[in-house]
């Protein structure tokens, strides 16, 4: 004859079959949280520019280019994709209420000395260029010259230049449709279905939603 309460023992096979289950859920999915998600340099850095912004811009660290950047058209989409697939930037500033980008920096360390090194910088150079995203290099410091800093973002952004030129509307009656402002490529009529002017045709890109620029319809 048994003294031990049953309901012990349930609770006892429950917990058990807790810890077997976590053990197997812990040799599929062995994932763990880095604690190098960002460098000694880039903390650093990052409480520079949290200083330098405040509230009026959004601070995103370690940004995949794939996440930011996408390929407009072309005759080698999938080579170009490629090319910044595994490439990621290290802080984004955004605009806090629409989040859309305002500035790339990447903290360059000594590692940007070496030669591979050097030909990824200049991809990024061009892949932002061609984006129109402005990108900014900070060399790695024990301390920042928030003048400079400042400086330096100003004058990344302005001289940031178009990368096409705007739309060419097509006459009344013409077949052939608008470049998109900002990809370059051919867009497509559309009707608003919603908004101020419901059933109005209008030119669209079509890279969207990746790209939401549109062009009047005036045919």
């Amino acid at each position: 004859m048994t003294t031990q309460n049953p309901g012990c023992l349930t609770s006892l096979l429950s917990i058990l079959r807790i810890r077997s289950r976590s053990r197997q859920n812990q040799d599929v999915f062995p994932y763990r949280v880095r604690d190098d998600f960002l460098s000694p340099a880039e903390i650093s850095f990052y409480h520079v520019l949290k200083g330098m912004t405040g509230e009026k811009l959004t601070i995103c660290p370690q940004v995949s280019l794939a996440a930011l950047l996408f390929v407009s058209g072309g005759d080698n989409y999938r080579g170009d994709t490629n090319r910044i697939s595994q490439k990621r930037v290290d802080f984004l500033l955004c605009d806090p209420k629409t989040m859309k980008p305002v500035l790339a920096i990447e903290l360059d360390d000594a590692s940007h000395q070496r030669s591979d090194r050097g030909e990824r910088d200049a991809l990024m150079d061009q892949a932002f260029a061609a984006a129109r995203l402005p990108l900014a290099h900070v060399p790695a410091q024990a301390a920042y010259n928030t003048r400079e800093l400042s400086a330096l973002f100003r004058a990344a952004m302005q001289n940031t230049g178009p990368v096409a030129a705007q739309a060419d509307v097509p006459p009344e009656g013409s077949a052939s449709p608008p470049l998109c402002p900002k990809c370059g490529v051919p867009m497509v009529r559309r009707v608003a279905k919603q908004g101020g002017t419901p059933g109005r045709p209008f030119w669209g890109c079509r890279n969207y939603p990746r790209c939401r620029e549109i062009v009047p319809d005036i045919g």
